[in-house]
């Protein structure tokens, strides 16, 4: 059978140019689908304009930081439509990179909405196209619970386009995104509240984790309400009343209410019926709180379709750009290079753009002590930095090593504090080629740095 293409992509985000790409250099004829922006959740409304908001927000910091070190800075002041139109054009300049990038791969873009048909047909834009096989990668999408009022609440799509900044941002939601914009929105000035369903945000992470940026968090003038549920939220003309319930009942009065409670794999309107595509049972989680269904894929990014495929947090593995890319162009070096090969999902690292900042690698102290019992060894260190020796911030930074006793070897390594990306970048090479605490006691360590002490633990 002839087909239009042999590689039809749904979703230019990060794991579909990926895999477009990586298609086309074999020679592929490829087409791709978006009917937003190109660049998907990461470039459009994720971590690009997420970590240009996380630089933004640091600077009434060091505005303060300077008067430690004799500087004299007076009234500094945001520019708030000044700061979101930047980041705006900023966003807008690197879709329109994507989209020249495809353009010189040999990539078709082509804008609008595609629906399968059945497992070898597309329609899009009224348009029936036919490709030998099909990448579904289309990510995911803010969730909300289903309570009275969450129609007033906002996601973290409208957090990049507010007109006026906050003077008052509730945050409901303890993940990746709540505690970053509960970090981005207090550093640019605004009063936050920060409400928890559980003792702890970060719920999955190394306990020391969860526990120093909470602890931090509340040093910044984060107000955090723990074990704490939204039951509704009302619309008043002096704001958004939010009700709760749980360990405290007082409700909470704020100009916006970022709902950031979760993400879904974006199924809807696809058409998978239509291809057979089976999908991952949804659950509910608690009332008002569910996950919706998940592209069910192999460790090939296959269907139960042969001919299609999913990847990135469509198919919720592991919902990382990086993870993305990574099966994106396994996906393709399989199917069009001739290189069959598995994306490996172990001992990937990821980031916090927390204040303060956090990273990690490999196992929590929690999985090593339920994989190993007792036979493991913990390094930990928390300590000043000496950048705030003349600031007079009480600011901690948290480095902590998870060793097997038997082998020697490091199964995780966790930091909390300025620099825990950069630094565990770094770490997370000798992590995944399974260093021992052994190799990590002979590298010297770079001095004066907070980096030489993942090297100097003992």
């Amino acid at each position: 059978m002839t087909f239009d293409y042999d590689l039809f992509v749904i979703g230019g985000g990060s794991g579909g140019l990926a895999a477009s790409k990586r298609a086309a250099s074999y020679g592929a004829k490829v087409a791709i689908a978006e009917t937003d922006l190109v660049g998907g959740t990461c470039v459009i409304r994720g971590c690009v304009p997420k970590k240009l908001m996380v630089y933004g927000s640091h600077f009434l910091s060091l505005f303060e930081d300077a008067a430690g070190y004799g500087w004299t800075v007076d009234h500094p002041r945001l520019d708030w439509e000044h700061f979101i139109t930047s980041i705006d054009k900023e966003v807008r300049r690197l879709s329109q990179l994507h989209i020249s990038l495809l353009e010189k791969a040999g990539v078709e873009l082509i804008p609008g909405y595609a629906t399968l048909l059945d497992p070898h047909t597309i329609e899009i834009n009224d348009r029936k196209i036919t490709a030998d096989k099909i990448l579904i990668a289309v990510g995911g999408r803010p969730s909300k619970p289903d309570l009275p009022g969450m129609e007033y609440g906002i996601t973290s799509n409208e957090m990049f386009h507010l007109k006026t900044q906050p003077k008052h941002i509730a945050i409901i939601g303890a993940g990746y995104i709540g505690t970053e914009f509960a970090g981005i929105m207090r550093g640019l000035g605004s009063e936050v509240t920060h409400i928890v369903r559980n003792h702890l945000i970060l719920q999955g992470f190394d306990q020391d984790i969860r526990t120093d940026i909470q602890a931090g968090m509340s040093n910044h003038g984060i107000k955090i309400v723990p074990n704490t549920e939204v039951t509704a939220i009302e619309k008043l003309p002096e704001g958004l009343r939010l009700k709760l319930s749980g360990e405290h009942e007082e409700a909470v009065i704020a100009d916006v209410c970022l709902v950031a409670t979760g993400r879904y794999p974006n199924v809807e309107g696809l058409g998978l019926q239509n291809a057979g595509v089976d999908v991952v049972p949804s659950s509910v989680e608690e009332p008002g709180y569910c996950t919706t269904c998940a592209i069910a894929v192999n460790e090939y990014s296959q269907t139960n379709q042969p001919n299609i495929f999913a990847v990135g947090d469509v198919t919720d593995r592991l919902n990382l750009t990086p993870v993305a890319i990574g099966e994106g162009r396994a996906f393709a070096d399989s199917e069009f290079g001739n290189q069959r090969r598995q994306f490996s999902h172990e001992t990937v690292p990821t980031a916090i753009f927390s204040t303060p900042q956090a990273a990690t690698v490999g196992m929590t102290e929690t999985q090593a002590r339920e994989k190993l019992g007792d036979a493991v060894t913990i390094y930990r260190t928390r300590f000043r930095p000496m950048y705030h020796s003349l600031t007079g911030k009480q600011e901690r930074i948290m480095m902590k090593l998870v060793v097997d006793a038997n082998t020697d070897k490091v199964l995780g390594a966790h930091m909390v504090g300025e620099d825990a990306a950069e630094i565990i970048q770094g770490v997370a090479i000798a992590v995944k080629m399974g260093a021992t605490k052994q190799d990590f006691d002979a590298t010297v360590g770079i001095h004066p740095s907070a980096a030489e002490e993942f090297v100097t633990m003992r």
